[in-house]
């Protein structure tokens, strides 16, 4: 019974310490202050694994294939750069005032095809990862998925050349302005159309 009333006086304890914390304002919550460490690391590990998580169990289409790539080069045009970057691109405005610093795409590429997606579909809290399924469809996005996969390997002429429609052609979004079910095969259409920002993978 004792310990009882130990595990619940610390709990409760730790329950006020942590309001007092919180109501004190003390926590420096401003993108150009870092996190501290510990907060850093438990934040990666919950991202990660969330991601993880909830991307298992996602059919991955052929990325491969020339018109999706070229569609995904559309969207990333015009939706990615100010973010991740392109090829021939050292920073932007934007990219320099995000904390956490969203990954540099024209390097690290895609690593796990459907995390990216679901990246790219859902967001990322506490991040400037906007969620895209949102107003884009899921073929919008499995086709940022393949385009991303290229850029490693992309000159600025040729991503200059893959992305000179960009803005010029009508690009997939689901008709009520999300992304619809979790697969590669929606047909809806819009005109115009951005893959932000998510923290470092």
């Amino acid at each position: 019974m004792r310990f009882i009333r130990t595990v619940v006086f610390l709990i409760v304890l730790a329950v006020i310490i942590v309001a007092v914390f919180v109501v004190s304002g003390v926590y420096h919550v401003g993108a150009d202050e870092p996190h501290w460490t510990i907060t850093e690391r438990v934040l990666n590990l919950l991202r990660n694994r969330s991601i993880e998580t909830q991307a298992q169990g996602l059919t991955v289409p052929n990325l491969d294939d020339p018109k999706r790539i070229a569609e995904g080069g559309e969207h990333y045009a015009s939706m990615c750069t100010g973010c991740h970057l392109a090829p021939g691109m050292q920073n932007s405005d934007l990219r320099q005032g995000l904390y956490p610093r969203p990954p540099n795409l024209v390097k690290v590429g895609v690593r796990d095809s459907a995390q990216a997606f679901w990246i790219i579909k859902h967001g990322v809290k506490l991040t400037a990862m906007p969620a895209w399924g949102k107003s884009h469809d899921d073929e919008s996005i499995w086709g940022l998925v393949a385009f991303i996969k290229q850029l490693p390997q992309m000159t600025p002429e040729q991503y200059q050349k893959a992305t000179a429609g960009a803005g010029e052609h009508e690009h997939h979004h689901d008709e009520n302005g999300g992304a619809g079910a979790e697969n590669p095969d929606s047909d809806h259409v819009h005109e115009g159309a951005d893959h932000g920002g998510s923290g470092d993978q």
